[in-house]
């Protein structure tokens, strides 16, 4: 599935609140030297507090499903109720490849899932195609 807007993208939002984790995708980020800026969050709700109360809008947010006080699924829900958030394109960023999650992500409103990669190599790859191509589809 393609996502990439017309214009570039500028700005990233990594939910997440594993710090390395959050660590290793912004490395990984530093790494394709593609001009892009990276927000980070430590769970769904410290997310859409700043989303709501405009604190910034990125072009294109990650999200982690199991987080404390408000999970992935919770946040997705809830951005996808609220008009001036709705349309911001959301790829699933988690440890389960649970076919389950995958698809109610999907029928949710994620525009793609990613496992995370056990290696940094392969995470590098995957954003390098988010961020050229729009997909982490290699078809």
């Amino acid at each position: 599935m393609q996502y990439k807007e017309q214009r570039e993208l500028k700005t990233l939002l990594l939910v997440d609140d594993d710090a390395d984790d959050q660590e290793l995708f912004k490395l990984a980020l530093a790494e394709l030297n593609h001009p892009v800026k990276c927000l980070t969050a430590g769970n769904g709700q410290e997310a859409l507090e700043n989303l709501c109360t405009h604190a910034y809008r990125p072009d294109l947010i990650f999200l982690d499903l199991n987080m404390p006080l408000m999970n992935g699924i919770v946040f997705l829900e809830r951005i996808k109720d609220i008009d001036h958030l709705k349309d911001i394109p959301v790829i699933i960023y988690s440890t389960s490849d649970e076919p389950r999650e995958i698809s109610a992500a999907r029928s949710m409103g994620a525009v793609d899932y990613i496992t995370k990669p056990a290696r940094f190599d392969e995470l590098c790859r995957l954003l390098q195609l988010v961020l050229v191509q729009g997909t982490t589809s290699l078809h």
